[in-house]
């Protein structure tokens, strides 16, 4: 992850992921770079828009968790009008016993 989170750094600052950038960034960190590592990160960021990845990669998350959402909700609802009308159920019986 701190492969990719420098990138984001690099990003954010409006840099270029370069190989010398990602390593700075890591042995600023502590971090000692995998040079395997740094190159197969700047390789496949090469020529990828940054920015509109992110964005995808923002909205999909809350599109798939906005959905789900109202499942449990209406679950919920649900039960407590089950729950309702056992207790409505029970009182009448008790009030028969009384008054039977």
């Amino acid at each position: 992850m701190e492969y990719i989170y420098s990138a984001m750094i690099l990003h954010s600052a409006g840099k270029a992921i370069t190989e010398d950038a990602v390593s700075s960034i890591l042995k600023a960190a502590g971090v000692t770079p995998d040079t395997a590592r740094v190159k197969a990160l700047t390789a496949s960021l090469d020529g990828v828009d940054i920015a509109e990845a992110m964005k995808t990669a923002m909205a999909a998350p809350v599109a798939a968790a906005a959905a789900p959402s109202a499942a449990p909700a209406a679950a919920a609802k649900k039960e407590e009008k089950e729950e309702e009308k056992v207790s409505e159920e029970e009182a009448a019986a008790g009030l028969g016993a009384l008054f039977g």
